[in-house]
């Protein structure tokens, strides 16, 4: 069984979701880090921010909630979450109409 352009095509989006999850993990597992021994090299919130918006939302809350990093700042745990119900209803126009 050989797999086919059509086949790859329709994993890309999982592999997308997958590979961005996992750089936002890494970004707020370094930041968190970061934020204890390396001060002047802390990923800026606008970065952390950029990732969840572009797919790494949930990823990032999970993180979050974890390693209980940024759960102080009312920017993420009242964004993050808002980033994560905006995504769901975007992915259900998108299957409901496109």
């Amino acid at each position: 069984m050989s797999l086919t352009f059509e086949d790859a095509v329709r994993y890309l989006p999982y592999i997308y979701l997958f590979v961005i999850s996992l750089l936002t993990v890494a970004f707020t597992c370094y930041d968190k880090a970061a934020s204890k021994k390396l001060p002047g090299r802390r990923v800026p919130e606008a970065t952390l921010l950029f990732m969840a918006l572009i797919g790494g939302s949930v990823a990032m809350y999970v993180t979050m909630r974890t390693i209980r990093h940024k759960t102080q700042h009312a920017k993420f745990m009242i964004g993050i979450p808002a980033i994560i119900l905006l995504q769901l209803a975007g992915a259900v126009f998108f299957w409901l109409y496109i």
